[in-house]
């Protein structure tokens, strides 16, 4: 045991004979810590853009949504036993039309949902950010804040919608018109979702589309863990009511993103396989050089497991502490593009000019995982080759 750790460190120590050995070793220690670093930071980045684009699509496509497969399933009872049933899911009745609104001589068509203010701003993050402090009633009217770009509309002024539900006129039937005022605004990074979806009081939308006070079109569900959540759900409601994931609606989207993670994370651990080639080509050398040496310590009674254990290991100590390097320095890294706008983004495209950042626990243990495999397969050949030496032959011959 004591020789293989006197060994370990003297072959770790600076060879000034050789000096290109040393070198070598440094540059595989360099490589496999730059190769992490480069790894975690990129997957952080990759998770944090996934989690940014989720944050942003669940507002039109919630985690979980429940909506009604039959006239008048969805109601104010199946909502309490719900919160009743699931105390840890939040949950937003919610009730859809389409209509226009009258914006100057301009009609801009999109989607009018009607949502209760307090349990809507619960679980959806844009529109609670966007007007914290606010209050709204049965007059108001949320709009993107696309929608009011170029506009003469301001915050607090008037604004006339045009439902498509048709009122008796006379002797004919014209669309149902109602002014509202814009007493908040949106901006998702979303530009089909900006411009086109707005949000008024739900019992506003239930009056001018004929439901009774207590009848929804569906119901808006934020749950942390949607997709064992939503098997339990099912099980729950009635036959007339269908429950969809957000994964089920926008499968492709994040298949194709999950693909991509999975495509740069092979890329990126090439970087640590080219620098475990320097542990090798590094351990070769020191074997190369250290070739009398070797069989000096074979004759004297150094078994051919120490020989190979203190080559093996000799590679390991260059691998890990390199990947230990790494993560400090992906942390380091990621602190700074934490704290400093070194990179911003345009905030009209991603919503937000801060780069978004999500350190996952699997991602680092994935890479850490990973380079821990490469190194010991890199450490493992030339340590056997280093125990197979032969005493005889190589100090007759040298």
């Amino acid at each position: 045991m004591l020789l293989f750790k006197f060994l370990v460190l003297k072959y770790l120590r600076f060879d000034k004979t050789q000096p290109f050995i040393s070198i070598t070793a440094i540059l595989a220690f360099l490589g496999v810590g730059v190769g992490i670093m480069v790894l975690i930071v990129a997957m952080a980045i990759m998770e944090g853009m996934i989690k940014h684009f989720e944050d942003r699509l669940f507002v039109m496509n919630y985690p979980i949504t429940i909506f009604a497969t039959k006239k008048d399933s969805i109601n104010l009872e199946l909502l309490e036993k719900l919160e009743s049933k699931f105390p840890n899911l939040k949950f937003s009745p919610y009730i859809r039309s389409q209509g226009a609104a009258k914006i100057g001589s301009n009609l801009n068509a999109g989607l009018i949902y009607g949502i209760d203010w307090d349990k809507e701003m619960e679980i959806n993050k844009v529109l609670s950010e966007s007007n914290k402090g606010k209050t709204f009633n049965q007059n108001s009217i949320i709009l993107g804040e696309r929608a009011l770009k170029g506009s003469s509309l301001k915050l607090d002024s008037k604004l006339t919608l045009i439902f498509t539900q048709l009122q008796a006129n006379g002797m004919t039937l014209s669309p149902q018109m109602k002014k509202f005022q814009i007493n908040g605004t949106f901006n998702s990074g979303l530009n089909s979702y900006d411009e086109g979806y707005m949000y008024i009081d739900i019992k506003t939308l239930q009056k001018i589309r004929g439901f009774n006070e207590n009848i929804y079109d569906g119901i808006h569900i934020y749950s942390t863990n949607p997709m064992s959540d939503i098997e339990a759900i099912k099980g729950f409601v009635p036959n007339g009511v269908g429950v969809v994931g957000w994964w089920q609606q926008n499968g492709n989207f994040f298949s194709a993103i999950a693909m991509e993670k999975r495509a740069l994370f092979i890329v990126l651990m090439l970087i640590i396989i080219m620098a475990s080639l320097n542990i090798i080509s590094s351990l070769m050398m020191v074997i190369m050089t250290r070739r009398r040496e070797i069989a000096l310590l074979l004759s004297l009674g150094a078994s051919k497991k120490d020989i190979k254990k203190t080559f093996f290991w000799l590679g390991n100590t260059i691998g890990f502490s390199g990947i230990i390097f790494g993560v400090i320095l992906a942390i380091i890294v990621l602190f700074i593009l934490n704290t400093f706008p070194i990179i911003s983004l345009p905030a009209d495209v991603y919503g937000s000019s801060k780069l978004p950042l999500y350190i996952s626990v699997i991602d680092i243990l994935s890479v850490i995982f990973g380079a821990i495999i490469i190194v010991i397969l890199s450490s493992y050949y030339p340590s056997l080759k280093a125990s197979k030496i032969d005493p005889l032959t190589t100090l007759r011959s040298e």
